[in-house]
């Protein structure tokens, strides 16, 4: 009983611990890619080439003073921060990073996660709540909004997978990708998937929520030390998840280019790594290409176009499926 539960331990660890450190260098990637695209250096002090910078940001975050706002709600507004932290982390209980891989491996993964992505709303609106800020508040009203807007398209674009693939799996629905990878059938899904996903994140250029020309920073304009940490820590994290869902749903997973050795000499899991990291590429890419959206385009764009484009997809997916007489 007792080494079961230290097997666990490890195992929880051995995911945990790579995310925090692969979420500190994230950020470091982050500046360094969009100072390149912006023709300057970006963090090049701190360590060989900069590469102490997440250290040294996480260490001025750990020992500066955290401030609690005078009339707020103190116990939510502690709790809000742990609370996104958390639910950015125990969604990874399900991403298989190789066939068998994986910490549970329930055949309701995807629901899992899709279950969990929705709490994370209630972390930012009980920040905006509890910090009896006006600015704070809206900025967690606009993000609850987006949020919910941009779920509905997402759970639409994961059944159309689910019929082709006939599981909520993760490990199945990749495994079903062996031939040909669904970005390919489903491109039109895939990346109206990965817009979906920059909404759900409150990443540039929806990031909305913390517009800070309009709301000073959003729902965490109240937060400093540790509490803007576990948010930046929570935001960063739930990209990497994201990407690593958008890995498995259409992107084959682990699973190489083509059966050919050049390929598959290199272990499964550098192959799902080499995908996320592909994925985070573009997410800072497009934060340093486009300007940020206004408010009523952001909630156009996913009820007036993504709504019924994905809606379609679901019903002509199971058309043809049926037609065809694979389901």
């Amino acid at each position: 009983m007792i080494l079961e539960l230290f097997n666990i331990i490890i195992k929880i660890l051995a995911i945990i611990v790579p995310l925090l450190i692969a979420v500190a260098y994230l950020t470091l990637a982050e500046r360094k890619v969009i100072g390149s695209i912006q023709r300057r250096k970006g963090p090049d002090v701190v360590g060989v080439f900069g590469l102490l910078q997440p250290l040294a940001d996480g260490l001025k975050l750990f020992i500066k003073e955290t401030i609690l706002p005078n009339q707020s709600n103190i116990l939510i507004f502690v709790f809000a921060p742990i609370l996104t932290f958390l639910l950015s982390l125990i969604s990874w209980a399900v991403i298989p990073f190789n066939y068998g891989m994986v910490l549970v491996d329930i055949n309701v993964g995807l629901l899992y996660i899709f279950a969990i992505s929705s709490l994370g709303v209630y972390g930012i609106i009980t920040s905006g709540w509890a910090s009896n800020s006006k600015y704070a508040f809206l900025g967690a009203l606009r993000s609850a909004a987006q949020m919910v807007s941009y779920e509905v398209s997402i759970g639409l674009i994961i059944i159309t997978v689910l019929l082709f693939a006939g599981s909520l799996n993760l490990s199945t629905i990749v495994a079903a990708q062996e031939y040909v990878w669904y970005c390919i059938p489903l491109m039109p899904l895939f990346i109206m998937f990965f817009i979906s996903i920059l909404a759900e994140t409150n990443r540039s250029p929806f990031d909305l929520p913390e517009a800070e020309a309009e709301l000073v920073a959003g729902y965490n304009v109240e937060y400093s030390a540790m509490g803007f940490a576990l948010f930046f820590l929570g935001e960063y994290s739930n990209m990497i998840l994201m990407s690593s869902v958008a890995t498995c749903l259409f992107l084959g997973g682990w699973l190489p280019p083509m059966d050919l050795f050049i390929f598959t000499w290199l272990p499964s899991p550098f192959w799902f790594g080499i995908k996320i990291s592909f994925l985070l590429f573009v997410f800072i890419w497009v934060r340093a290409a486009f300007p940020r959206y206004r408010y009523d385009q952001l909630m156009r764009l996913g009820w007036k176009v993504f709504l019924p484009l994905s809606l379609g997809f679901v019903l002509l997916t199971a058309g043809v499926l049926l037609g065809f007489n694979y389901i």
